[in-house]
């Protein structure tokens, strides 16, 4: 049987991915194999059980002031260790570039109204900025086991890229929690810059270990989309998500980008076939 097109995994991705998002936000929680099932609003028993609730307390904060937000947010969990040093508590905002050490659960409510509400300098800690790029792979074990095999597979193959290049400094990999579409593990968001300089956030599925240099040499190195592993992009809904990957595959994916925010984008039937890891 062959492997799913891209355009049917952008189309099957979970609900909390359908609607586009303008803001990702990534807390420092514990590891991997602490987090529970569910790290959102939903899970704060179960969260409270594993060992700590401060994802679940975040994750309802955000839920309950979305109204207020000027753009939309989604949150992420991701290793808690940085190094041999814990950071747990840690927040990082993309594409903001803005790092908060240190949020406790007190701190939560007052992080939300001036950071990401009034979008302001929250005054008890000063933000620090990221340089560099950054790739989250899901490695949420607790939540598919899919995720748990395919992410530290994936992990490692990139930190032994980043390490034999000498990027240690550069460029960052992680463990993340759920984002979506756990069939088409592995499953990757890399925020780095583009050739213009901005900074934006890109779902790669199916990726698989030898596919890690083309991401680190194409996409970090050069600025280019791999069109063959992409799923979606930071700001994109549901809908242009599915556009583009039922778009005419002669273009260029920016080409397609610049079709659809002009609206002219006309999806065929076309599907790109792309290879997915074994589930093991």
């Amino acid at each position: 049987m062959g492997s799913p097109s891209l355009s049917a995994a952008a189309a099957a991705a979970d609900a909390d991915a359908d609607e586009g998002y303008d803001r990702h936000v990534f807390l420092r929680h514990r590891s991997p194999e602490e987090w529970a099932p569910n790290v959102g609003a939903a899970a704060a028993a179960e969260a409270e059980e594993s060992g700590g609730r401060l994802p679940a307390v975040l994750a309802a904060a955000l839920k309950a002031r979305k109204g207020e937000m000027k753009k939309k947010t989604r949150l992420t969990i991701i290793n808690g260790e940085e190094g041999t040093e814990s950071s747990n508590g840690d927040v990082l905002i993309f594409p903001d570039m803005m790092k908060y050490r240190g949020l406790t659960q007190s701190d939560v409510n007052d992080f939300i109204e001036e950071v990401l509400v009034k979008e302001t300098q929250w005054l008890p800690k000063k933000p620090e900025t990221l340089k560099g790029s950054y790739i989250y792979v899901c490695a949420h074990g607790s939540r598919d086991k899919r995720c748990g095999f395919c992410g530290p597979v994936l992990i490692k193959k990139f930190q032994e890229e980043i390490n034999a290049r000498g990027l240690q400094d550069k460029v960052f990999v992680s463990p993340c929690s759920h984002i979506g579409g756990h069939k088409y593990a592995g499953n990757v968001i890399i925020f780095s810059p583009s050739i213009n300089g901005e900074v934006t956030g890109h779902w790669y599925g199916y990726v698989a270990p030898e596919d890690v240099i083309t991401l680190l040499e194409q996409h970090i190195g050069k600025g280019q989309i791999i069109d063959h592993l992409w799923r979606g992009q930071m700001g994109l809904s549901k809908r242009n998500r599915k556009l583009l990957t039922t778009s005419d595959f002669s273009l260029t994916m920016m080409q397609r980008v610049k079709l659809v925010a002009a609206g002219e984008a006309k999806p065929q039937i076309v599907a790109k076939p792309c290879r997915q890891m074994e589930n093991k």
